[in-house]
């Protein structure tokens, strides 16, 4: 569903990102983990168009959508889920999911059913629908960014540190939510994570990344018994299942 190949990328004259690969088919989770600096927002900023490439391919569906502006790439089918969740405060839950739907404004009969679906993945948002985003909890405002990317009804999800900040309980149901999405319902998904021990129980792959390169790429019980990445990421006594 998604390919990368020969990456670059980086900020006017800064390059972040050196010949960085990946394959996400679908229905599969790949995390992308790693030191800070490592490249990983950077990496996701040019999967979905915010940067534009310096070097290589992206392609989605079958399609180059290298370089292609950050629209037309959600209109291709890959929605961007940013750091901070950063939904409209001031706006209802409802409201913010409807957001969610503009590029599939002309699929207008199926936005319904889109929001269901979402409320079957976070009932605590249906409860919650006339209520300003800003007033929800941190993980509750991350379900609904979660969910405002998934009224697009994308082929791609790429998040950005999606428990960054939350509380354990909360950790564990989004992280149950992305399980049920790959599972469920085929989604290709890139997980850019810093609780690492989280990701690998998700993962279907694992990639590492270091100043902008690839360093290691495996499933979760291969790299598991990497000592390299037990002692930085892990810490002792992890075992993946």
């Amino acid at each position: 569903m998604l390919t990368v190949t020969g990456l670059g990328a980086g900020y006017d004259k800064l390059r972040v990102l050196h010949d960085v690969d990946l394959n996400v088919p679908d229905g599969h989770l790949v995390a992308v983990i790693g030191a800070n600096g490592a490249g990983k927002t950077t990496l996701l900023r040019a999967l979905s168009g915010l940067i534009r490439p310096t070097e290589g391919r992206i392609v989605l569906d079958g399609r180059d959508v290298t370089g292609l502006p950050a629209e037309r790439i959600a209109a291709a089918g890959l929605a961007h889920v940013p750091e901070n969740r950063l939904v409209f405060p001031s706006l209802t839950v409802a409201d913010n999911l409807a957001l969610g739907a503009w590029t599939r404004r002309r699929a207008h009969s199926r936005t319904a059913e889109r929001r269901e679906r979402v409320l079957d993945l976070f009932p605590r948002l249906a409860a919650r629908l006339d209520q300003p985003a800003g007033t929800l909890s941190g993980g509750e405002q991350q379900m609904l960014a979660i969910g405002r990317g998934l009224m697009a009804e994308p082929k791609v999800l790429v998040l950005d540190e999606p428990s960054l900040g939350l509380a354990p309980r909360l950790v564990g149901e989004i992280f149950g939510a992305l399980a049920r999405l790959k599972s469920e319902r085929g989604l290709a998904i890139v997980l850019v994570e810093q609780n690492a021990r989280a990701a690998f129980r998700v993962a279907d792959e694992v990639v590492v990344m270091d100043r902008g390169q690839v360093a290691a790429t495996g499933t979760p019980q291969v790299l598991a018994r990497d000592d390299r990445v037990q002692s930085a990421y892990l810490g002792g006594g992890y075992a993946a299942t």
